[in-house]
């Protein structure tokens, strides 16, 4: 019989950092990276920028901007549902694999509002009027309201769910911003969508970047169901661990586990970052005590990572005329001198990257 190896949480730990290039900082292209981590969830417009300071050395957030505004990058939802950053041959090619996490969720949340509506209708629809020019959901629920009796709202999360509609510029650039307007990704990107639905790729891509895994893990991460049955068709290609709760996981031959001895990191992170939110067990980066105080009604802060755990939450506070910057820490636990000194360290460079013309300041609270 053969046995299977088990990982224990810090090695656990120590594989996710490595897999999401927190290890050591990356001297890859951002497009590199973002392909990499199969995406970066940016529900909140800005986020990429600093999941991708803390990732890359030397990262260029006015070049990444301009790349983005270029079209090279896109914002779109994906995994989950979800709002991620990709890079445009990934957004072409994930979203038909990702169909099914849309429909799903908007069966359930909005599909009993337009009872008797044709739903593909309201798609051909709205696609026409995003493709004339971007809009907001609220004006393209406005327009579909107009020839369809039903809840705006609604109509325009049927456009959402049915359609690949992109947030473009300014949203989502550096230190500007934008309402959120919506085109198709083809019109964005004049390319079609890819043909490729089935999605044992994005599950090997998934273990790249977030495992070792387990099928309920993707499945979280995903939003996809039935993952089991892919597990098993890709099971020649893979390895399989346990963790100590004995759940099975699964795991590329070759990626790096570099095991629990390895250094950890301290990090900043922004709220929603991929590293915990990858896995419906997230105990390999974050406690079921520190992750209930991440998190305020449905509001989540961004985190830091002392020894590749979430230790606390962060914020910077700017004055009225951006001439001061304070970084301020809210440990969960308390810090060693060490720890703090180490926070400290990155927490200068931190705030050189995003109020580089300021007086800056450390406050713990």
């Amino acid at each position: 019989m053969t046995t299977v190896p088990l990982l224990s949480l810090r090695a656990l730990n120590r594989a996710l950092l490595d897999r999401q290039l927190l290890s050591r900082r990356a001297t890859t292209s951002a497009a590199a990276a973002v392909e990499h981590l199969v995406g970066l969830q940016t529900q909140v417009p800005t986020t990429h920028y600093t999941a991708l300071w803390s990732r890359l050395a030397g990262f260029d957030p006015d070049d990444f901007s301009r790349r983005f505004e270029a079209r090279e990058f896109a914002r779109i939802s994906l995994h989950r549902s979800t709002i991620h950053t990709v890079t445009a041959r990934d957004c072409l090619a994930l979203r038909p694999v990702l169909e099914a996490a849309h429909r799903r969720p908007f069966r359930s949340n909005w599909g009993r509002k337009l009872a008797g509506v044709d739903e593909a209708a309201v798609a051909r629809r709205a696609r026409t009027l995003t493709e004339e020019r971007p809009r907001t959901f609220q004006e393209l629920g406005a327009l579909l309201a107009e020839e369809w009796d039903a809840d705006p709202q609604a109509l325009a999360q049927a456009a959402r769910h049915h359609l690949p509609l992109v947030q473009v510029p300014p949203r989502g650039l550096w230190q500007r911003g934008g309402a959120a307007r919506h085109t198709t990704a083809e019109s964005w990107l004049g390319a079609a969508l890819g043909e490729e639905t089935a999605p044992d790729g994005l599950v090997l891509r998934y273990l790249g970047a977030f495992g070792p895994s387990s099928v309920k893990d993707a499945q979280t991460w995903s939003g996809l169901t039935r993952l089991r049955e892919v597990f098993d068709r890709l099971l020649p290609e893979l390895i399989r661990f346990r963790d100590a709760n004995g759940v099975e996981l699964f795991d590329l031959p070759d990626a790096p586990r570099p095991g629990e001895g390895a250094p950890g990191v301290v990090r900043f992170l922004p709220e929603y970052d991929n590293l915990f939110i990858g896995h419906a067990d997230r105990t390999r980066v974050i406690s079921d005590a520190a992750k209930a105080r991440t998190w305020r009604a449905n509001r989540a802060f961004p985190v830091f990572l002392s020894d590749g755990f979430v230790r606390g939450t962060w914020r910077i506070d700017t004055d009225r005329t951006a001439t001061e910057a304070t970084l301020v820490l809210t440990p969960f636990d308390p810090l060693t001198a060490a720890e703090r000194a180490g926070l400290a360290e990155e927490g200068a460079r931190l705030l050189a990257f995003h109020a580089p013309g300021a007086a800056h300041d450390l406050h713990w609270k």
